[in-house]
């Protein structure tokens, strides 16, 4: 752990884990500011936290705001919300790819973000493609700490509500109880517990690129945990 206070921008900070997350962020000792990088206004009592309302399709115009220690990626849609496949393809993966550039290039620490489990480039399905393309390219821009989450089915309170996954979720307290083993991996994840473990890899000294997949995250720490630390 750092003995000194970090800064933090995060990016997608009002999806189902970038709102655990600025949750988590905001009450740790670990950081004396966070950048948020969002679309519209959101309510938000911090001291240390510093909303920007941004353009994604121009980042590159808020250079100056990827000075900090830590960058985290939460960014993601759905086709039906992006309406298009190109509109998906920018959102998850052209907005976390020049993020990650401007990391770097500001001497970010560390990059983390959330992907998906079933992550391929080679993938029949496009979200898994889309999310696999967008691993292998910030595996090749030799960021000094990488780390890439791939949760399963994500469990919370969304904002918009989806048929599917509110269905999914509704199984998924039967049916973790059912996958051991093997079948762990596929177990549906709380989102506060991908934020929680994003927050926690951060404070590690850990170099290069890493995966943690949806059972390690699971293990990894608990949001109560992360709360002491």
């Amino acid at each position: 752990m750092s003995s000194s206070k970090k800064s933090a921008l995060v990016l997608g900070a009002t999806g189902l884990i970038g709102k655990e997350l600025v949750k988590i962020l905001n009450e740790s000792a670990q950081y004396e500011k966070i950048l948020l990088l969002v679309r519209r206004p959101i309510e938000l009592e911090s001291k240390i936290c510093e909303e920007h309302i941004v353009n994604f399709n121009e980042l590159h115009k808020y250079h100056h705001l990827f000075k900090v220690s830590d960058v985290f990626c939460c960014l993601g849609t759905t086709i039906k919300v992006a309406k298009t496949k190109e509109a998906f393809r920018k959102v998850d993966y052209e907005y976390p790819v020049e993020a990650a550039k401007l990391a770097k290039e500001n001497g970010a620490e560390k990059f983390l973000i959330v992907s998906s489990m079933g992550a391929e480039p080679k993938s029949y399905f496009f979200y898994s493609r889309v999310k696999g393309d967008v691993e292998e390219t910030l595996s090749k821009l030799n960021l000094p700490s990488l780390h890439i989450f791939r949760p399963s089915l994500l469990l919370g309170k969304r904002e918009e509500f989806r048929f599917g996954e509110k269905l999914a979720e509704k199984a998924s307290g039967v049916m973790n109880k059912l996958m051991v083993g093997p079948l762990r991996p596929y177990r549906g994840i709380q989102a506060r517990k991908v934020a929680a473990a994003m927050a926690f890899v951060a404070q590690s000294n850990k170099k290069g690129n890493n995966v943690y997949l949806s059972h390690e995250i699971d293990s990894m720490v608990g949001f109560s945990e992360w709360r002491k630390v």
